[in-house]
């Protein structure tokens, strides 16, 4: 009919046999018509996050125009929920992919994220982009109270472009996403079996494990009863082999994470197809639901949620399942219905994924013989940086001293050092204040530990006590940041001078802060430079005695001397660019 709701004056449910109103509503002439809203940009926190005016489509759709984010956040993700601020005390929002997997990069791009479930902006005091593992805002935007949007009706569905599909996700219903989205889990009903597919991104010499955990309510190995996959490359076949766990040790012939035909029963997994294409290996098995062995089987319930386990990890020469590292099995109580026919919670393909075997850590660097140091924050150069170069985790920044990435600096006793520091001084936004001090801890983070943990750590410089016995950093200085010029690249990049090359250096105005340090003649051989507000941010320093000398150099002294020199002149006009 083409009409508008300003070109009728009521609507009414009316008998038009007997002429008869039943019931109407008038329509007056000022009527407000919800519209959408434009909010502001998303604060400027940290990791290059920006954007353009944020508009609230609908009571579920934001619309976000120019985005900007580095990707070097290791755990984030849209973020809403209720208060003056964002808090750990929110839900994550699709990206808009649909994809709840850690953000990418975004350089400039347009996009429309929805509110999960039944969350509508009615339900939320912001929105953010926000580190879960680390809790810190990146930025954010608060969603005002006298909103008046058009309610969310499919107006303003979300069409993407198809990424790469793995054709057998489409024939099954049901399918579970586990271990960070590196392994899925599909699965079938089919009379008295189940018929499961297991999928994952992982070596060769691997297996992939999934099954009935050992207690229902939580992730638990002993008890478990599971099938391992994997691909034998010296028989050139795919196996499945049916395991009971009744120890976290290697299998004995006895006791442990162990075959069944080891332990005197009966494999009955079955194996129906196997495919290794591009790194991923799919493996086909069924299984029965009830199994006549009481000891080594356990049945699988088809009228309630069980709880489930899964694992990667390595083959050890008896082609049998050996210890997996923390990160590769479930930590989580994960529960599926077998019985189910549409739990389908898989959102993106697995030859999506980085081939994570292709990238090569980068070496350590070293700094011997010098006196004054330089430190800043920096990105922490993915999996090629802090996280292989330390074993620890990092939430995405890292302390680069005199520009490298986390070295290993020597000290010698008896001697006097100077940290030039530019950590940040803004107490209000812990994204960008990371005073500096030293310390035995490898972790650091010693403001926000308990006064039982601080007892825990020495700390050599950077931190005093005031009049009451509180503690209180020293060396903070003005915000120095190696920023992401586009994205992280750290993945292109086979070295770490070639990575330096896709940063800039940002500074604030201000001053840096000075620390001066004597190496008393009792310090230990080992310790640590870091953040006092927050974990994982530094790396050892090596304390010798007077006169030593190290042949470990991370370059040469001309190239150090090239290196410093030209970071120098480009501190110094990027520094006079942003004032």
């Amino acid at each position: 009919m083409g009409k508008r709701i300003r070109d009728i004056r009521w609507l009414s449910v009316w008998c038009r046999r007997f002429t008869v109103n039943f019931g109407d509503v008038f329509i007056p002439n000022n009527l407000e018509v919800p519209k959408p809203r434009v909010l502001p940009e998303f604060k400027r926190l940290a990791h290059g996050l920006r954007s353009g005016n944020i508009s609230v489509l609908d009571a579920k759709t934001f619309y976000i125009p120019n985005l900007h984010y580095d990707g070097a956040g290791p755990d984030a993700y849209f973020w809403v929920g209720n208060g003056t601020e964002p808090s750990p005390l929110g839900i994550k929002v699709p990206s808009e992919m649909g994809s709840l997997d850690p953000l990418r990069g975004y350089q400039g791009e347009d996009i429309e994220i929805q509110l999960p479930g039944n969350l509508t902006v009615y339900d939320i005091d912001w929105l953010a982009v926000w580190c879960v593992q680390y809790r810190h805002n990146f930025g954010h935007v608060l969603i005002p109270k006298d909103l008046d949007v058009p309610p969310a009706m499919g107006q303003t569905k979300i069409t993407t472009s198809s990424t790469t599909s793995d054709p057998a996700a489409e024939r099954s219903l049901n399918c579970r996403q586990l271990l960070n989205e590196r392994l899925q889990v599909q699965w079938e009903l089919q009379g008295d079996m189940v018929q499961i597919q297991l999928a994952a991104r992982m070596r060769e010499d691997q297996y992939m494990a999934f099954g009935l955990s050992g207690e229902q309510g939580r992730s638990y190995m002993i008890g478990g009863d599971v099938v391992v996959a994997f691909y034998d490359s010296e028989r050139g076949t795919f196996r499945v082999e049916d395991y009971y766990m009744t120890a976290t040790a290697q299998c004995d012939g006895k006791s442990g994470v162990c075959p069944d035909e080891r332990l005197g029963g009966r494999n009955d997994a079955v194996l129906v197809s196997g495919e290794r294409k591009n790194g991923v290996t799919t493996i086909v098995y069924r299984r029965p639901l009830q199994t006549n062995e009481p000891i080594n089987d356990r049945a699988i319930p088809t009228d309630v949620e069980v709880s489930v386990i899964a694992a990667i990890g390595p083959l050890n020469s008896r082609k049998e399942a050996n210890a997996h590292a923390t990160p590769d099995r479930t930590a989580d109580d994960i529960r599926i219905d077998f019985s189910s026919k549409s739990d389908h919670a898989c959102t993106m393909s697995l030859f999506d994924l980085p081939d994570e075997d292709e990238l090569k850590p980068w070496p350590s660097a070293i700094i011997t013989g010098e006196t004054v140091f330089s430190a800043r924050i920096g990105p922490t150069g993915g999996k090629r940086g802090y996280t292989p170069i330390t074993g620890q985790p990092s939430w995405g920044i890292a302390w680069y001293i005199n520009d490298m990435l986390i070295p290993e600096i020597y000290v010698e006793r008896g001697q006097t050092y100077t940290f030039i520091v530019e950590g940040g001084n803004d107490r209000t936004n812990p994204a960008r204040y990371h005073p500096f001090y030293i310390t035995d801890s490898s972790e650091g983070g010693f403001g926000q530990k308990s006064e039982a943990e601080q007892k825990k750590q020495r700390v050599f410089a950077g931190v005093r006590y005031d009049a009451e016995g509180y503690p209180y950093p020293t060396a903070a200085g003005r915000y120095c940041e190696w920023a992401h010029t586009t994205v992280d690249r750290s993945a292109e990049m086979e070295t770490f001078l070639e990575y330096l090359s896709t940063l800039r250096l940002v500074c604030d105005n201000g001053e840096p802060a000075y620390l001066n340090w004597t190496v008393a003649p009792e310090t230990p051989d080992l310790l640590y430079y870091q953040c006092y507000t927050h974990n994982n941010l530094g790396w050892k320093i090596h304390v010798v005695d007077m006169g030593y000398r190290s042949q470990r150099n991370g370059a040469s002294a001309a190239d150090m001397a090239v290196l410093s020199a030209a970071l120098s002149l480009f501190t110094a006009v990027v520094t006079g660019l942003v004032r």
